[in-house]
């Protein structure tokens, strides 16, 4: 039991799923005046949907923290939020039944939530997840539930675990990511065959393409817009033109791409 250091607690707890339903981990995280952690715990759930999980943070966090003490829960779980705070109250009145008539999901951590709450200040406090420049504590209790997750061991203050690491992939968190290349291209000339670019070392990817030109005037002059070689009026030969991201026109050196034209029958 985590012992009141003030006149309001801070806390935010967290679910993760790897899979959903897959390995999963829940996790609180108590902050002090400065909005530092300063208590957390962390566990295994074995396999476990990740509304599971996020039920499963918020239960073990009530009964960590002292009741006759006011507390601010930051989740960044709409459905765990929602399910004890406006769901509740009608599955109740329903006798745990949805407004389908369906059996609350859940039940059994929903009830014993709603036995948690009965009767102490508890205010919910709605986060976005993975943000850069997010809340700290959030980004704590998401970190330590993954880790809880993945290794499917218990950790925590108490246990004297150092804490969780980042988790890769996250905004500002783990190593960053490859830039994404750049579209590098060499231009060939065909007869009748116009412009074709060649992305090194991958296959071309399908391109945006424009509605087809038909001969006449319009025709002639896309042709010497994309410089490519002209078509014989009254020929039925089509124009297909196709972009790149590269910022880059049709009379740039080879390696560079903006367009690409095909001319068939």
């Amino acid at each position: 039991m985590i012992e009141p250091m003030r006149e309001r607690v801070v806390a935010a707890c967290d679910g993760a799923s790897k899979g959903n339903p897959g390995p999963a981990g829940w996790a609180w995280v108590v902050a002090d005046a400065s909005e530092s952690p300063v208590s957390w715990e962390a566990g295994p759930l074995g396999k476990a949907t990740n509304n599971v999980a996020e039920l499963t943070a918020l239960e073990r966090l009530l009964t960590a923290t002292d009741p006759g003490v006011p507390l601010e829960v930051r989740m960044d779980s709409q459905y765990a939020m929602k399910a004890v705070t406006t769901w509740l109250p009608g599955w109740k009145r329903n006798g745990w039944k949805t407004s389908a008539g369906k059996p609350v999901a859940n039940q059994d951590l929903v009830v014993r939530i709603d036995e948690l709450l009965d009767g102490r200040s508890v205010e919910f406090r709605y986060v976005p997840a993975h943000q850069v420049d997010g809340d700290r504590l959030n980004d704590f209790a998401d970190r330590a539930a993954s880790q809880a997750a993945t290794v499917q061991e218990p950790a925590g203050s108490e246990l004297g675990s150092p804490e969780p690491p980042p988790a890769p992939g996250h905004p500002g968190q783990g190593p960053a990511l490859p830039a994404p290349r750049r579209c590098g291209a060499r231009r060939e000339g065909f007869r009748g065959e116009g412009l074709l670019a060649h992305h090194q070392g991958e296959v071309p990817r399908p391109l945006p393409v424009r509605p087809l030109l038909r001969g006449g005037r319009a025709h002639h002059q896309e042709r010497q817009r994309l410089g490519t070689p002209g078509v014989p009026h009254g020929r039925d030969r089509l124009i297909r033109r196709r972009t790149c991201s590269a910022p880059c026109g049709p009379a740039d050196p080879p390696g560079s791409c903006r367009a690409t034209a095909s001319s068939s029958r």
